[in-house]
């Protein structure tokens, strides 16, 4: 439908408007930017609308809004007034209805609605509005709506929630605390088999618990592609709600001593020298890894076959409780997993479901399903599989909670899936496929960023009370004390952007932010697990006070958080409730930045064509450690400084440790820290805006784990930052 005239631009914007689209805002230099009408149009059809004329549109946004009876959730904070609307005709007798709240507890309320009553508006505004008891517990509960002489009650879902997320009691009483935040794909070991994986975690947690840490933070490590290893970013996945199984230790498998054949296949000596070889190299080669892995992983699932599950023992009986734990999103991501295997084996181009044959497009198709039936075992592999990550990341929580650890591991959510993997292959409507999300042009990306995640639809979480987002929660706060939110501010509002188009012919799409942080605080409560929401970039101050209020950390970066002038903030000024920190994964090391190895790297890769635009951040760079130089003076944390010969200040290590013990200084709850500049790296393991011109996520740690905790320097490092947070 192309806007003619003005009538017609108005239905359009009408109901983008009430879809939460908008069409303007404010770019990050600060003017009004505004959102074209195909745009919208385009959004609107992603959305399930028919655009070809006004009226069919009006017709369908009025349908979508009509509510029958009761909405289908309402979220409310516990202790508040619960107040309910009921859209029925005004001539309906309110005599005639009575109500049943059943909670999730098992408890039952009852009434009548004429009691109930707190403001009739029907004649005006088509509903009344009714309260509910405020002394309701917290959790979900169901709300059923009875009138007399009609079948079926009207029914809604309540769910009962925190003011705020759960914070550690140590957290509360104002500890601060420190951990290094780690990629443990990179992580390198004398026992893995040339990928980090959940061993190396758990030697990793002991020894920072022993060093006075209370945290390890990771990179996400949801479910990726086994059968397409070099589709590795952990910021694609192919789920949110399952891990990436390449981080199973295999020889720690129950299994693997019982199995003759692994341990044959393991201990031949071909297979010794690729271990080897694998171990030595300096980025994570993913096709070789999932290729020694997959050599033995089957012979395990065998080995489980034949002594656990057909005796019915303990293990099994463990097992069987976890896939039916997992229900349908197990189901689906295993069988998209076996089901890829066996594409990918006949023609290896096979890198996604869009590149299937058409019958096997959606896991609901009958062919589908016929290679379920036909295929059990292979299915029950790749569910035997996460059963086995799952189970070692437990064991690596369990070891942080004996050390003493206040928060253990902390998870990171990846902001959307690939739209290629196991999540859109099974999708029944929860996400939007027509669209991804990114970011509008500013400053550092003229172009935009276009991520290529199929977002949730707003639209839909609200009809299925939100159930997507709760279970999303709930997977990755397992076996944590904190969760990391990927890009927080999705939950007001992300940049959708149409198939096929640049990022600039995007536009904001507004969530239902009051209620996901509600969930969200909920959820925390029930995993005793706290949150922290990265928040960078340009934020909108809309948001700011809803994340404060929600108790959730903010992300504050070192070289991000400067006066107006560009000096550094003091460490004492960083708000409490926030995690700090030097570096992260989309950024240069602290001695690349230093040394501006990433501006050269960038000029090498052909990242900044404009000569006088990188002169620039060259000099930009020079200012930065010259107030570098000044912060650490002013707050009496300068060493001696090493010069080079042309009087330039070198990055050494008392420089480097010196900036690390300053930030442990500050005021800020969390100070996460990188592995990387403790062992002085200069290459980074990711550079945004890249695809093929640097190998992103592979780059390995210089320093097997063993050796780095034996190094003297680091283990007085953890003791001048225990001793600085204390």
């Amino acid at each position: 439908m192309q806007a003619s005239n003005r009538q017609s631009e108005s239905v359009l914007k009408q109901v983008a408007n009430q879809e939460g689209i908008v069409d303007r805002y404010i770019s990050a230099w600060g003017k009004e930017a505004f959102v074209s009408d195909t745009t919208i149009e385009e959004l609107l059809q992603a959305l399930g609308y028919d655009t070809s004329n006004e009226k069919t549109l009006l017709s369908q946004a009025e349908q979508r809004l009509k509510v029958d009876g009761l909405p289908s959730v309402k979220v409310v904070h516990a202790g508040k007034e619960v107040h309910v609307e009921l859209h029925i005709a005004s001539s309906a007798r309110v005599s005639e209805f009575s109500w049943v709240l059943d909670t999730e507890q098992g408890e039952r309320f009852e009434g009548y609605l004429e009691s109930q009553v707190f403001k009739d508006t029907r004649d005006t505004l088509g509903y009344l509005t009714f309260t509910l008891p405020n002394s309701l517990p917290l959790g979900y509960h169901q709300f059923s709506l009875f009138r007399k002489r009609r079948n079926k009650p009207f029914e809604m879902s309540l769910i009962v929630t925190p003011q705020a997320c759960f914070k550690q009691p140590e957290l509360v009483k104002g500890q601060r605390l420190w951990g290094p935040s780690i990629q443990l794909y990179s992580v390198t070991s004398e026992t893995n088999w040339g990928i980090g994986d959940f061993t190396d975690l758990n030697y990793l947690v002991s020894h920072i618990a022993d060093g006075g840490g209370d945290f390890v933070g990771l990179n996400p490590i949801h479910s990726l592609f086994p059968a397409n290893p070099e589709g590795a970013s952990p910021y694609s996945p192919s789920s949110r709600r399952w891990l990436n199984v390449m981080y199973i230790d295999v020889e720690a498998v129950a299994e693997f001593k019982h199995s003759e054949n692994a341990q044959t296949i393991v201990h031949d000596s071909e297979f010794q020298q690729r271990l080897h070889a694998n171990r030595q190299k300096e980025w994570v080669d993913y096709t070789e890894v999932s290729a020694l892995k997959m050599s033995v992983l089957p012979a395990l699932y065998q080995t489980f076959v034949e002594k656990e599950l057909k005796a019915k023992s303990e293990r099994a009986r463990a097992f069987l409780d976890f896939v039916e734990q997992g229900s349908d999103s197990l189901i689906h991501q295993a069988a998209f997993d076996a089901l890829h295997s066996d594409l990918k084996a006949k023609d290896d181009s096979v890198w996604g479901w869009p590149v299937f044959a058409k019958e096997y497009q959606h896991f609901d198709s009958p062919e589908v399903q016929s290679y379920i039936k036909k295929n059990q075992e292979k299915v029950q592999l790749f569910m035997y599989l996460q059963w086995l990550a799952d189970e070692q990341l437990t064991q690596v929580q369990k070891l942080a909670e004996d050390k003493g650890m206040v928060i253990g591991l902390y998870r990171d959510l990846a902001v959307g899936v690939c739209d290629s993997g196991a999540d859109t292959w099974a999708d029944h409507g929860a996400l939007c496929q027509d669209v991804s999300i990114g970011a509008p042009p500013d400053i550092f990306g003229p172009l935009g960023q276009n991520w290529g995640l199929p977002p949730l639809n707003p639209y839909q979480l609200k009809v299925q009370a939100y159930q997507p987002f709760i279970d999303l929660l709930r997977a990755n706060m397992r076996h944590c004390g904190a969760l990391r939110i990927d890009h927080v501010l999705g939950l007001l509002r992300l940049w959708w952007i149409p198939k096929g188009k640049t990022a600039k012919d995007g536009a904001y799409i507004y969530y239902p932010v009051d209620d996901l942080m509600s969930i969200l605080a909920l959820e925390s409560h029930r995993h005793q697990c706290a949150v922290i929401g990265e928040d960078l970039g340009t934020v909108p101050e809309e948001i700011v006070e809803k994340l404060n209020d929600a108790g959730i950390h903010s992300y504050k970066v070192f070289f991000f958080e400067t006066e107006e002038d560009g000096q550094y903030i003091a460490p004492n000024q960083y708000k409490q409730q926030s995690m700090t920190a030097l570096c992260t994964h989309d950024m240069p090391t602290l001695r690349g930045f230093w040394n501006s190895a990433d501006l050269t790297l960038g000029k090498e890769i052909g990242l900044y064509p404009d000569e006088a635009q990188l002169n620039v951040l060259f000099e930009d760079r020079k200012t930065r450690r010259k107030h570098i130089i000044a912060t650490l003076k002013e707050h009496h944390h300068l060493p001696e400084l090493e010069y080079n010969e042309t009087g330039e200040v070198i990055i050494n290590q008392a420089l480097s440790e010196a900036m690390q013990v300053h930030m442990a200084t500050g005021s800020s709850a969390l100070l996460s820290l990188q592995l990387e500049d403790w062992l002085e790296m200069d290459t980074p393991v990711n550079i945004p805006g890249t695809m093929d011109e640097y190998p992103n996520w592979r780059r390995k740690l210089s320093s097997t784990l063993q050796d780095m905790f034996d190094r003297a320097d680091i283990q007085r490092l953890e003791t001048k930052l225990t001793q600085a947070r204390s």
